[in-house]
């Protein structure tokens, strides 16, 4: 049902899970005016015209507030609705040069999320946050919901930021001097059980060692060929930046989910990550640290069709581990 000339396309909507942060409903959401479209109402280019009409004054705006957006009851219901809805928003493509994850692309500039197992948790992280040229923003989205499980919760960087200040203030002040170094070892194909598995023809795109070589070194990347593979050297980087938008500190890394999570046949998460002068983590705080992730996070269950678009500037994003089926699809913007 469309709206009424003059009024949105869009409506604000309350969930159960919810939460409000400083004063402000985390993630915020949309649904079509008037309630979901029933059977042969509404159409996908009539969704499609009003993300584009309605971006600037409507979605950003709470974007911009919130940090993340989620889309629900729209008629977007497969890949290829999906890419057409990103395609929509406007946002120039990054290529996925770099990231850790095993990835393929489905249909235009849209790719399946992580692969990994449906057993294993995916900790939380900023995306590409162990490189500098990281995506501003990303979509995900629901082609098939999860038997159980299997939701993509999500939490504010600047509010994990505050609370790590507050309770590890010498950890985070070493953190802001050092940064971190991110070291992982990549096979030549990829790796489908585990959650790091990208070799390293699909990480920089090339079969040719010197083109994989210049593009790590574009990313300030340091590469040592073994027999299998390589080892890559990211870093020292910033873990902690600054959001110049919105004028306050993020907790921007993988430090987490290194330390915990960069786990297979080749690599140790305990060696994944260190500061950036070269000493160890302490595994107390990096706990702590993803205790106070799971207790400010929000997990909305996934409906098919659910569009989330999240600032990766202001959030952190994981994955629960689900029974299967499920299908969700991801796309990285500039």
């Amino acid at each position: 049902m469309a709206p009424v000339a003059g009024s949105s396309f869009f409506q604000g909507a309350r969930l159960p899970e919810q939460r409000l942060v400083e004063g402000v409903a985390f993630p915020a959401v949309l649904v079509p005016t008037g309630g979901p479209p029933g059977p042969g109402e509404g159409s996908l280019d009539e969704f499609l015209s009003a993300v584009r009409s309605e971006r600037a004054s409507r979605v950003e705006p709470l974007l911009r507030e919130a940090g993340a957006v989620l889309l629900r009851g729209f008629p977007a219901r497969t890949a290829a609705d999906f890419d057409a809805a990103v395609e929509a928003f406007g946002y120039e493509e990054l290529p996925y040069v770099g990231g850790a994850a095993p990835r393929t692309n489905v249909v235009g500039r849209v790719f399946t999320a992580n692969e990994s197992p449906p057993d294993q948790k995916i900790p939380f992280h900023h995306e590409m946050a162990q490189i500098p040229t990281f995506p501003a923003k990303l979509f995900f989205f629901c082609e098939v919901e999860p038997k159980s499980g299997g939701e993509t919760p999500i939490v504010l960087s600047h509010y994990v930021y505050k609370r790590m200040k507050e309770n590890f203030p010498e950890f985070v002040e070493k953190l802001e001097k050092h940064g971190l170094i991110y070291t992982r070892v990549l096979g030549e194909g990829d790796d489908p059980s585990s959650p790091i598995g990208r070799g390293w023809q699909s990480t920089f795109l090339t079969k040719d060692k010197s083109v994989a070589e210049e593009r790590a070194l574009k990313l300030g990347m340091k590469l040592e060929w073994t027999d299998d593979g390589v080892k890559t050297v990211m870093g020292p980087i910033p873990a902690v930046k600054w959001d110049e938008s919105r004028g306050r500190k993020i907790w921007f890394n993988s430090m987490v989910a290194a330390y915990t999570g960069w786990k297979d046949a080749r690599n140790d998460p305990v060696k994944a990550v260190t500061f950036g002068d070269g000493s160890p983590l302490p595994a107390d705080v990096i706990e702590a640290c993803g205790k106070i992730l799971e207790e400010e996070c929000v997990a909305v269950p996934w409906q098919q069709g659910d569009v989330l678009l999240i600032d990766n500037w202001a959030v952190l994003h994981s994955r629960r581990s689900f029974e299967p089926p499920r299908r969700v699809l991801a796309s990285l913007c500039k």
